[in-house]
Formats: C-alpha cells, sequence, structure tokens
C-alpha cells in the first residue's frame, strides 16, 4: 500500500545504527499507536455499556408499565383507557427493548471485539517480541565480548569452540527474532487501519440497522459510503495477507542465505573471497582506549569510512564522529598481546595511532586493503576499483603483521629528500579547491604566495621602541607590546560583557576579501597545511577576553595584553565546520602607508568554538545598541543644551524690557514740577525713599542722556 512505510528486513543481520534508529522510529510509533489504541478503546467500551443500560432501562420500562394494572393506587380507581394504552406503550417499548438488545450484541460483536483483538493480541505479541528480541541483543553483545576476549597466547580449542558455538547460537537467535520483529512491526502498519476502520464501520452498520424506520435516502447514503469503506478495508487485508506472505519468504531465504554467516570464523576463501579494490566499508571494530600510563581498555563501536575520514559511531546516536584523518595515513597488521586480528592506523604526522580489532582475518584484511586505498586519494578518482586493483600490491605487504610497529615505523619513516617531496605534495594537495568553493576560486580569498604568522607579534611594537627608551631611562617600566596597563583596565570596567576563554594561536595571513564566508575555512586549510609541511607544532597559548569594546589576547603568566582587536574592526567570527574547536575572525587593519587591509586570525580552543562566535556576536550587538543609545543621549544633550540657552535668551529679553521701564518711569518722575512749600510757611521733608528716588532719577535721566 502506498505511503506505508516498513523496515528492511535484509538488513537485520549487519545490525548498522541506521538499522537500529529506524527500529527506535517504528517502536515510537507502536507506543503511540498503543497509547491512541488505549484511549479509543476506553470511549467504544462506554459507548458498549451505555447501550447496555439504555436496553436494561428500557426494558425495565416496559417491565414497569405491563405491571401497571396490578398496582393498588389510594386514590385511582379503575382506568381501563389508562392500563390499556400503558399496555400499547408496553408492548412498543419491549419492541425497543428487543431492538437495543439485538443493537448490544452488534456492538459487542462488530465494534469491541476488532478492537479488543488488536489491543489484547497484536500489541502484546510486539511488546513480547520486544523483550525477547532486546534479550537476544544482550544475549548476543555478551557472546561476542566473551569471543573478543579469546587469549591468543593461551588457546584452548575446547572452550574456543564452545565460544564459537556461543556466538553462532546467539547471533542466530538474534538474527531470527529480529527479522520476526521487524515482520510483526511491519504488520502493525497494515492492522493498525483496520483495527481503526473496522470498529467504526460495525458501529455504523449497527446503528443503520436499528434505525432502519430513518429516511430511506440517508440510509441509502450510508449504506453506499459503508459498502465503499468495507470494500476498502478487504482490499487493506488482501493486501496484507500478500506483504507477510512476501516478508515470511523473505525470511526463509535469508535465513538459508545468512546461516555460514553466523559464525565469527573466517569463512571460506572459496565462497567468499578477500576484496582489495575497496574504496569504502563499514561494520564494527574493537578500538582500544588508553584508561591509565599502561592499561587500556577495548571498546565495540560500528566504524565507517566517509570520503578520506574514518569515523565512529556508537548504538543509539544519531550521527557519527571523527576518528581520523585516513589522507596520507599509513596502516599495518600489528601483533597485539591478548587480542588477534588487529591493526593500527597512525596519521600522516605521526601524532595519532589508533589501534583497532576486526571479527575475522578476511575483515581486518579488508579494513586495511580499504585504508590503503583511501590513504592514496583513490577515492577521489573516476574509476576508483581499477586504480585500487594497480595497488594491491602495497596493501598486501601492509597486512603482513610486524614483530614491532616501531621498527616498522623506522623502516619507513623517508629521508630529508623525500620528506621534502612529501611536503610539496602536500602543498599541492591542499592548494585544490574544495567542491564549496567551486564557483568562488581560491585566488580570490587567499593569494597563493602570502606569508603567514605563526607566532603572536604585536605590530605596534616597533613603533613604540622609542616610547620604551624614554620610559626605561624615566625608570618606568613600558608594556612591550604596546598596551597600557591603565588604559586596559579602564576599558575592561567600563565595559558590561566580560567573558574568558582559553584559546592558542595557530597563524595569521593576510586575506583579499573580508565578506566572502569561505575565507575562514580557507585560512585555516592553508595554515593547517603549512604547519604539517613544515613540522611546526608549538602554540602559544593565550586567555581572549571579549568586551563590548575589544578583543584582547593576555598572557596568562603575567597578564599583560599581548594583542587588542577592536570590536569595531571585526568583520565576521566562524568555527569549522567538522572540528568544533577551530574558530577564527576577519579584521580589518591599517597598514603601514595607510593602506586599508583585512586579516584573519585562526585560534585552537579548549571547548565549542561556536561558544566564542556567538560571544563575540553578542559584543557586537551590545556595542552596536550602546552606540545607538549614546548617540540618542547626545541628541538628547543638544536638545537640552539648546532649550537651556533659549531660556537664557528669553531671560535676558525680559531684563532688557524691566530695565527699560525702570528708566522710562524714573525720567517721567525727573521731569515733575519741584514741590510747592507748605501752607504753615514750612518746607516739605522728603523721605528717604524719595529722595533716594529722585537720585535714581537723575542718575537715570543722566544714563539716559548719555544713551541717547
Amino acid at each position: 500500500m502506498p505511503g506505508i512505510e516498513k523496515l528492511p528486513i535484509e538488513e537485520t543481520l549487519e545490525d548498522s545504527p541506521q538499522t537500529r534508529s529506524l527500529l527506535g522510529v517504528f517502536e515510537e510509533d507502536t507506543a503511540a499507536i498503543s497509547n491512541y489504541c488505549a484511549q479509543l478503546y476506553q470511549a467504544m467500551q462506554r459507548i458498549y455499556d451505555a447501550q447496555n443500560e439504555l436496553s436494561a432501562a428500557t426494558h425495565l420500562t416496559s417491565r414497569l408499565l405491563k405491571e401497571y394494572d396490578k398496582q393498588r393506587f389510594p386514590l385511582g380507581g379503575d382506568d381501563e383507557v389508562m392500563s390499556s394504552t400503558l399496555q400499547q406503550f408496553a408492548k412498543v417499548i419491549d419492541e425497543l427493548s428487543s431492538c437495543h438488545a439485538v443493537l448490544s450484541t452488534q456492538l459487542a460483536d462488530a465494534m469491541m471485539f476488532p478492537i479488543t483483538q488488536f489491543k489484547e493480541r497484536d500489541l502484546k505479541e510486539i511488546l513480547t517480541l520486544k523483550e525477547v528480541f532486546q534479550i537476544s541483543s544482550d544475549d548476543h553483545d555478551a557472546a561476542i565480548h566473551r569471543y573478543s576476549r579469546l587469549s591468543k597466547k593461551r588457546d584452548n580449542d575446547k572452550v574456543r569452540a564452545e565460544v564459537v558455538e556461543d556466538v553462532y547460537t546467539s547471533r542466530k537467535k538474534q538474527h531470527q527474532t529480529m527479522m520476526h520483529y521487524f515482520c510483526s512491526l511491519n504488520t502493525l502498519q497494515y492492522k493498525k487501519k483496520t483495527a481503526l476502520l473496522e470498529p467504526l464501520l460495525g458501529y455504523m452498520q449497527a446503528q443503520i440497522s436499528f434505525f432502519k424506520l430513518g429516511s430511506e435516502n440517508l440510509t441509502q447514503q450510508w449504506e453506499d459510503f459503508l459498502g465503499t469503506i468495507g470494500t476498502s478495508v478487504q482490499n487493506v487485508r488482501r493486501e496484507m495477507e500478500q506483504e507477510v506472505g512476501q516478508m515470511q519468504e523473505t525470511i526463509q531465504q535469508m535465513e538459508r542465505s545468512c546461516d555460514p554467516l553466523y559464525a565469527p570464523c573466517d569463512p571460506d576463501p572459496a565462497y567468499s573471497p578477500v576484496c582489495r579494490s575497496l574504496t569504502r566499508k563499514q561494520g564494527y571494530l574493537h578500538i582500544r582506549n588508553k584508561t591509565g600510563l599502561v592499561s587500556s581498555s577495548w571498546e565495540r563501536q560500528y566504524f565507517f569510512t566517509q570520503g578520506g575520514n574514518l569515523m565512529h559511531q556508537g548504538r543509539g546516536e544519531v550521527a557519527g564522529g571523527l576518528v581520523t584523518d585516513l589522507d596520507n595515513c599509513s596502516v599495518m597488521a600489528v601483533d597485539s598481546d591478548d587480542r588477534r586480528f588487529c591493526f593500527q592506523v597512525t596519521s600522516f604526522d605521526g601524532k595519532k595511532v589508533v589501534t583497532l580489532q576486526a571479527e575475522s582475518r578476511k575483515d581486518c584484511e579488508e579494513w586495511i586493503a580499504t585504508i590503503n586505498n583511501i590513504s592514496k586519494r583513490i577515492y577521489l578518482s573516476e574509476n576508483a576499483e581499477e586504480v585500487a586493483a594497480r595497488v594491491n600490491q602495497s596493501a598486501l605487504e601492509a597486512v603482513t603483521p610486524s614483530p614491532s610497529f616501531q621498527q616498522r615505523h623506522e623502516s619507513m619513516r623517508p629521508s630529508s629528500k623525500g620528506r621534502a617531496g612529501r611536503a610539496s605534495s602536500i602543498s599541492s594537495v591542499g592548494s585544490e579547491p574544495s567542491p564549496a568553493l567551486s564557483v568562488l576560486s581560491l585566488d580570490a580569498l587567499v593569494a597563493p604566495d602570502t606569508p603567514i604568522q605563526f607566532d603572536i607579534i604585536s605590530p605596534v611594537s616597533e613603533e613604540n621602541s622609542g616610547q620604551s627608551k624614554s620610559a626605561a631611562q624615566s625608570g618606568r617600566r613600558s608594556n612591550p607590546f604596546g598596551e597600557s596597563g591603565d588604559g586596559a583596565s579602564e576599558d575592561s570596567e567600563d565595559s558590561i560583557l566580560h567573558q574568558l576563554f582559553i584559546v592558542r594561536f595557530l597563524g595569521s595571513m593576510e586575506v583579499r576579501t573580508a565578506e566572502s564566508v569561505d575565507v575562514i575555512s580557507e585560512t585555516m586549510r592553508q595554515i593547517l597545511a603549512a604547519r604539517a609541511i613544515h613540522n611546526i607544532f608549538r602554540m602559544t597559548e593565550s586567555h581572549l577576553l571579549v568586551t563590548c569594546d575589544c578583543l584582547k589576547l593576555i598572557d596568562p603568566q603575567t597578564q599583560v595584553t599581548r594583542l587588542r582587536f577592536p570590536l569595531s574592526s571585526v568583520v565576521q567570527c566562524s568555527s569549522h565546520q567538522d572540528n568544533k574547536r577551530l574558530f577564527g575572525f576577519v579584521l580589518h587593519s591599517t597598514g603601514g602607508r595607510g593602506d586599508a587591509r583585512a586579516v584573519c586570525y585562526i585560534f585552537e580552543s579548549n571547548n565549542d568554538g561556536e561558544k566564542i562566535c556567538d560571544s563575540i556576536g553578542l559584543a557586537k550587538q551590545i556595542a552596536f545598541h550602546s552606540e545607538m543609545d549614546r548617540k540618542v543621549l547626545e541628541k538628547r544633550k543638544e536638545e537640552d543644551k539648546a532649550k537651556e540657552k533659549q531660556q537664557e535668551e528669553l531671560s535676558k529679553q525680559r531684563q532688557i524690557e524691566k530695565d527699560l521701564e525702570e528708566q522710562s518711569r524714573l525720567i517721567a518722575a525727573s521731569t515733575r514740577p519741584a514741590n510747592p512749600p507748605a501752607p504753615d510757611g514750612q518746607f516739605l521733608v522728603l523721605s528717604n525713599s524719595q529722595s533716594e528716588d529722585s537720585d535714581a532719577g537723575e542718575e537715570g535721566k543722566k544714563k539716559g542722556e548719555s544713551e541717547a
């Protein structure tokens, strides 16, 4: 049936994490179906109980109406009309009671029985198969663990035969249980449709038969609709039977064909030869993890190759993680003290060594041949299998176990001449454009001959050499990196955001463009390739302080600021797509001649580089909003100053008007006639205020004349 997903039974033997993830989706769907079915079952049970209650109540009403004649009412006489009427009602209600009883029986058979069977039989069967599959999976893991721990020194045929038989039995049981479990889950996708449609179909058919006295047109419409639903249910049932038959045939074929693969021993070479032209491989391996100085532990994980990388994925994980880079690596079979079928992968710089164990010698040889083909970058060729066939000779040599990896590594160590040739080959490989930069040329991002700076050198140290000399003569200690402690402390105190990260400087180089999203990743690639070519492994550790004003690289021992990057000059910041510990940022700077240039700085952090990039982005946002607030505040201050200036002008104008009015009043007072004598021959005596007014009037008059 189109639209119905199903689990691949063919992949049950491999038992990959992808199959387990898909199985988890089906199990979640089964749990959701169980929950929904339980709720629907309760609702239909209420309908069935209500119908039974209605049938019983109707029958009781009919019986009570029939017993009306036997009742003795004190105030009621013999009423033949009432009695006959009630008898007629009792007869009709008795017939309705019979119809309700038939409806209850139909609901029990057509509605409750299918959903009860689906709930009690099908869902419980899946839960039982799930428990059995979990037990068989645990038994298989325990058997594989015992088989992988077989000692090479104390080899006992009887013990090995028992362990191999245990692995065979547990793997066969797990495979068979898993196939039947997948078959049941696939069947459930069909059964859930019939389990939901059949009860509803039975309910509607019972109701239509109960209400057969209704409208003929409506009844005919429902009958046509229900007939269509019934036909669809029959079609689904037929498809389910066909699918179940096909799955059963597939299970039988898989059981017959996979029987030789249950045993972990090497199969017959004639039946399953070693393939040495592989460029991709996946499967379960044991990886050795160091738990102390001399102790180690083995862990079984699912490994697969992806391009030029070796990936691993644990059971239950959604995505895989990087184990090591296989480009230009070396791989060889090694002898382990307590393990068989072991091989070792060493990175091209010799810094990372991974020891793995396969289940059989054939699997070990195929892994070694595949990694050899990938290390020679054969997977990038158009005809990878033909190219891999030409290098099978080197793969066969790598399969031969060596008594000591150190001796093998010393014998394979290239001379200085070969080393230079290898460096040139790495440089040429590193300069190849990646698919992500197919549209934009790499030369447009970073110039090929651009020098790379691997250590932190302050650009202002040379400019401030004269300042340092003068400071030394005056007896004051100067900062060799051109930074003053007071300014740094003031910047850090004024800033809202303070976040400190431990980083290691990888290198920096000038780039041609600062706006491209690929410039940081291309700079990372060139700096890492240059470090590998020139064997530069030392990195300067610093503290990166992120504030709202700038980014500072601080010496962790002396707390001296090594470099200071203004936040306004930072154009972009991003982390590596695969290795999240690597991050970088591009900033605009001014050269010695005043010309603008863009420089990309690359760092490695102890934690996630995306957190540092998010912190820098947050600092830029805070700085932007602070600048906007500062501009708004300055604008308000200017407006306040303008208002104050306007108020001062108004007050001065009012004072001038007041002075003019006072002068005019004094001039008018000075132009009055002299005071007449008193009638008694005495003179009028002016008061102090009047005399002062007269004096002021004279002065105002003189002042007015001078102004005139």
